[in-house]
């Protein structure tokens, strides 16, 4: 019986040890998509205002040629 309970403590520890490691995968792993998907959101923000202020959308690849040709 010593040895039933044995491996079942030590089997119990091993489950522990390897939630306790996806568990903090998943939390990186959110963080990371959290970051993501504020820097997307900023990203469609800025080329909207650069399309509203450029007069639409061939005036922003206009201004974008121009300033990449000097």
């Amino acid at each position: 019986m010593n040895t039933t309970q044995t491996l079942n403590t030590t089997k119990t520890q091993a489950q522990t040890k390897a939630t306790a490691s996806n568990e903090i995968s998943k939390v990186g792993v959110t963080a990371l998509g959290i970051s993501a998907t504020i820097i997307g959101c900023w990203a469609i923000a800025c080329l909207f205002s650069a399309t509203l202020s450029s007069g639409g959308p061939a005036g922003l690849i206009s201004n974008l040629m121009q300033a990449i040709t000097g």
